[in-house]
């Protein structure tokens, strides 16, 4: 889910800039500062998006950057336990699927792809029902749930998101359609 939280901050202006909009400037060094950066109660920095208040600058000696005292809005990307998700396979390995959501990635696991057997077909890169004989490959959109969030450490390539895909209404999109149109028949 995305969050907007407004932060408090000092921002350097350096002296090449001073000619151009403070404001512009601002934005463009703290996103240049903060873009990516993660923080485990507030998720991924995706954009600072807008300044709020800035102060007089200070310009400290043997530097000749002025320092300004701002308040900015920026959006934060935090998935959240049970929260539906649209993403695409990015990677296919044996024991599952790698699935980007917004700026980070989840896992679904082989078991929670679908209620039928999985097989992992090396050759094509997907994974095969054994019953259903539906597919899952890169490239596919499907929509999961987020059944497990771990935000450990400092980055997210330790935060780890487990998701399923074995409930109604969740899966590849074409599956999702598919189903749809199975129950208009009826």
């Amino acid at each position: 889910m995305y969050y907007l939280s407004q932060i408090e901050d000092t921002v350097r202006i350096p002296p090449y800039s001073f000619e151009d909009p403070l404001e512009d400037v601002a934005i463009e060094q703290l996103n240049e500062k903060y873009n990516g950066a993660f923080d485990k109660s507030l998720g991924l920095l995706v954009n600072v998006s807008e300044i709020l208040d800035i102060g007089d600058g200070n310009i400290i000696m043997g530097d000749g950057a002025s320092y300004h005292k701002v308040i900015f809005s920026a959006i934060f990307f935090k998935p959240e336990l049970h929260e539906i998700i649209y993403g695409e396979v990015m990677e296919i390995a044996d024991f599952g699927a790698f699935i980007r959501i917004g700026p980070m990635d989840g896992l679904v696991h082989v078991s929670q792809v679908t209620d039928d057997y999985i097989n992992y077909d090396a050759k094509r890169g997907a994974l095969l029902g054994k019953e259903s004989k539906k597919s899952l490959e890169e490239g596919n959109l499907v929509k999961a749930r987020i059944v497990a969030v771990s935000l450990k450490g400092d980055s997210t390539k330790e935060a780890k998101i487990g998701l399923t895909m074995r409930q109604n209404g969740l899966g590849r999109l074409e599956w999702i359609e598919e189903a749809k149109n199975k129950n208009k028949k009826k």
